[in-house]
């Protein structure tokens, strides 16, 4: 099925242009958020205590390429695709926001989370399957209500075309997981409930790892 799609447009509105004044051409657009996104990870990488910190110049790159194509194909793919939207590149590549990058960000957090624990699972491989999932405070509660819609989400997304509602729920799958990291310690919690929090963590990483490859997206394990 092809579905008619709108323009990517400059801050004024109109369709971007080059300094010569011709269209943009998709190769030169993804040249440029590959750029910006490999400036925004060697920015973070510059704090002793990222995970990228250490990194090798190709390692960087390969991540600042995954940020990068992500920021574009999020914003094509985060509204009616019919609709046009304006290319603005800072705010596409921001690691906040509805962005594809915070979404990415929040899967490499989880990562580094049951890294910390001692749990390196591989990407589309259970952890902690044996662990029971406790749902106690709201924010778990909230994130597991979340997790649980993903497979009717994804019925809807193939029925009616419209990848939108894919990125609506990562990005509202992404804030849950945020708000009940914030409300509960999870590495400092004490058994049994630290096992659950982990196993949830886990879960919501593979969920935005399918949901982010659904949208041909990469998901990087560091950020």
């Amino acid at each position: 099925v092809h579905l008619g799609f709108g323009a990517a447009r400059g801050a004024d509105k109109r369709p971007r242009k080059t300094r010569s004044g011709e269209n943009v051409t998709l190769a030169s657009l993804l040249d440029e958020a590959v750029a910006r996104g490999e400036q925004e990870v060697r920015a973070r990488a510059a704090d002793p205590d990222a995970t990228t910190h250490g990194l090798s110049d190709p390692e960087l790159h390969a991540i600042g390429r995954a940020v990068g194509i992500a920021a574009v194909k999020y914003a094509d793919l985060s509204l009616e695709v019919s609709r046009d939207y304006v290319c603005d590149l800072d705010r596409m590549a921001s690691f906040q926001g509805d962005t594809g990058p915070y979404i990415q960000y929040a899967h490499a957090r989880i990562r580094s989370i049951l890294v910390k624990a001692g749990i390196e699972p591989p990407l589309d491989a259970p952890a902690l399957p044996d662990a029971a999932i406790e749902v106690a405070a709201p924010s778990e509660r909230d994130l597991a209500l979340a997790l649980l819609a993903y497979g009717g989400v994804v019925q809807d997304v193939a029925r009616t075309l419209e990848p939108s509602r894919l990125c609506a729920f990562l990005q509202r799958l992404a804030n849950a997981f945020n708000a009940f990291y914030h409300d509960c310690p999870v590495l400092r919690a004490e058994e049994p409930s630290r096992s659950s929090r982990l196993r949830l963590c886990d879960v919501t990483r593979r969920v935005l790892h399918d949901g982010l490859g659904l949208l041909g997206i990469e998901a990087p394990e560091r950020m």
